[in-house]
């Protein structure tokens, strides 16, 4: 299957980045939003990355005119209708998805697939709402999404081997290296990632080690980029307790299980550098 227009539901943080990454690989996109306020801030968002691009020479003003013509919103699903392909990237709950995958199915042609950025969540579940669950899979870009390399697919039971294919060579065609998953929670990078990040946070709530002391553990002792509580600021505290949960519910496992000091920051506004503050201040 070729695919040639590709929407994008969301336009925050995420979807905003999805979008982007889709206008820059030279596809047709739209990207739908449930009010305009959301959406001029996703477009002003990628407009400055583009501004920001221009500036620095990575891109001429042919390219940055190009981008911007690729790219349009819309307050309408309805809109989305001609589309090949459709990313989904709206808010990490369960409920709020599966409204939103019969409205798609109902609003688009029926060999679009429906594709679902979610770190964590069941996409057997989501598919199974709709009447072409073998056209509905994962793909579920990092933070940020026009810079990191990485993106897993998700199969389902139900997928097709014509999806995973189609959804592979769109994703090499984005730049991404893909990686295929079965559809568990977690995948593979959050499966293996939260269980590190839990533990960081009860080090921490138990006073084992100072916040930049392990931070600086983990750069200086294991190579990584960033620290674990750096890291939890940078993805949303928020964003982790949800796969933290996800998780949980699925394998009952204690390394899965969310802390207290976590959910307590969650509840208290603290979710990282999107709210000015976590285990640092922005």
């Amino acid at each position: 299957m070729e695919i040639r227009k590709v929407g994008v539901i969301g336009c925050g943080l995420m979807g905003s980045g999805i979008a982007q990454t889709c206008a820059q690989a030279g596809y047709e996109t739209i990207v739908r939003e449930v009010a305009q306020d959301f959406l001029d801030k996703g477009m002003a968002r990628i407009q400055g990355a583009w501004d920001m691009m221009l500036q620095k020479g990575k891109i001429n003003e042919e390219q940055a005119r190009d981008y911007k013509n690729n790219l349009r919103g819309t307050l309408d699903t309805k809109d989305l209708a001609d589309c090949d392909l459709v990313i989904e990237a709206v808010i990490e709950n369960m409920e709020e998805k599966l409204r939103l995958f019969p409205a798609l199915d109902n609003a688009l042609k029926p060999e679009t697939l429906i594709l679902s950025n979610t770190s964590s969540l069941n996409i057997t579940q989501m598919g199974a709402v709709t009447k072409r669950a073998d056209k509905v899979c994962g793909l579920h870009f990092f933070n940020p999404a026009p810079v990191m390399k990485l993106v897993e697919i998700v199969r389902t039971i139900s997928t097709s081997d014509e999806t995973i294919e189609t959804v592979r060579a769109f994703a090499k065609s984005l730049g991404k290296t893909p990686v295929v998953a079965k559809d568990t929670a977690g995948f593979i990078v959050n499966f293996l990632l939260i269980p590190y990040l839990l533990a960081a946070v009860r080090m921490y709530e138990n006073g084992l080690a100072s916040k930049e002391d392990i931070d600086a553990a983990m750069k200086l002792g294991c190579g990584y980029p960033m620290g674990p509580l750096t890291l939890l600021d940078y993805v949303g505290l928020d964003t982790t307790l949800w796969a933290a949960e996800a998780l949980y519910e699925e394998f009952k496992e204690p390394l899965y299980a969310p802390s207290p000091l976590l959910r307590r920051m969650v509840n208290s506004g603290m979710l990282g550098r999107k709210s000015g503050r976590g285990f640092y201040e922005y």
